[in-house]
């Protein structure tokens, strides 16, 4: 009765993130977004608080000087959204791909942070 042109068939996905080592290196990256984005938070507080620094994300910048606390939630509520929306697609490659672009960005934020307070700690020693 069916004929081998209308059997179905079954095509495997081109990429797939799928062993546990390439589930477990997704798995730390979308934690240390996580951990990054806390220290962002922190050092912006810090400098922004300070008045040595503003807020480059243009929609929290009024919110980081008069808001803290809801700045803070915020944050951590938009990337820990993103996070877990990129987790749950982690089978469809730009997820992975958007993952690692978000960790690069935190990541060159961190070291934006790390210079900036490596820039203040010698101006206030004198070196």
């Amino acid at each position: 009765m069916w004929s081998k042109d209308l059997e179905p068939t079954v095509v495997a996905p081109r990429f797939l993130v799928s062993t546990p080592d390439q589930l477990r290196w997704l798995d730390g990256i979308v934690k240390a977004v996580i951990v990054l984005n806390l220290l962002d938070i922190v050092f912006t507080l810090y400098w922004v608080g300070a008045g040595w620094a503003d807020e480059a994300n243009l929609l929290l910048q009024n919110m980081v000087s008069n808001q803290p606390v809801l700045f803070v939630l915020t944050k951590i509520a938009l990337v820990s959204f993103g996070s877990f929306l990129l987790w749950n697609h982690r089978s469809h490659p730009f997820a992975v791909v958007g993952i690692f672009l978000i960790f690069l960005t935190y990541y060159f934020t961190l070291l934006h942070h790390l210079r900036f307070t490596s820039g203040f700690v010698r101006t206030i020693v004198g070196v």
